[in-house]
């Protein structure tokens, strides 16, 4: 029996050398998110998770980061809808997406994993691409560059202005929360 509770994952890699990356977006706006409500995260290894639980206008919501790395990161919120009851359609999943420029937010109510792992792995692991997603645009890789080089690298310091403000805009998005999300395209 699914419950009242909002889910959102951030997907990004645990640990400090991964701190600020591309692949990080979804990490960046949960930890804004988190600080901007005043929860505090807690560690818990049986969940492969560090999460956060709250209530936000009257809506309780947990909010997660996998210590799995992103390409097992659907094992880790597996354990967490299990644990606390939670529907895919409750989820909201925060991730980076190189299709997109930078600063561009994109919020869908479906869809596939478009090529990112971390996507990948969560639609595999819960059985559903219905769930919400907001997708941070980090710009495609240079030529010159891997896909897999470039989402672990930094953002440039001439990128952070943009970055900052996209997290902000996302987080502004999901304070929203318990209103309905729809679908739409936002540049930060």
């Amino acid at each position: 029996m699914a419950t009242n509770v909002t889910l959102i994952v951030g997907l990004g890699n645990p640990g400090k050398d991964y701190e600020r990356t591309r692949h990080n977006a979804g990490f960046m706006v949960v930890d804004s998110f988190a600080k901007a409500n005043g929860l505090s995260w807690k560690h818990e290894p049986t969940l492969r998770s560090t999460i956060s639980e709250g209530n936000i206008d009257g809506q309780k919501v947990i909010v997660m980061k996998a210590t799995t790395y992103m390409n097992a990161s659907g094992e880790a919120v597996r354990l967490v809808m299990d644990r606390f009851h939670i529907d895919a359609a409750s989820m909201i999943v925060v991730s980076d997406d190189v299709a997109l420029a930078l600063g561009t937010l994109r919020v869908r109510s479906e869809g596939g994993a478009g090529g990112h792992n971390g996507l990948k792995s969560i639609i595999q692991h819960i059985g559903s691409q219905t769930f919400w997603r907001i997708k941070v645009g980090v710009n495609p890789p240079p030529e010159n560059v891997t896909l897999e080089t470039y989402v672990l690298n930094r953002f440039m310091k001439e990128e952070h202005g943009v970055i900052d403000r996209a997290v902000a805009k996302a987080v502004e998005i999901l304070s929203a929360i318990p209103e309905s999300l729809q679908t739409t395209t936002y540049t930060a």
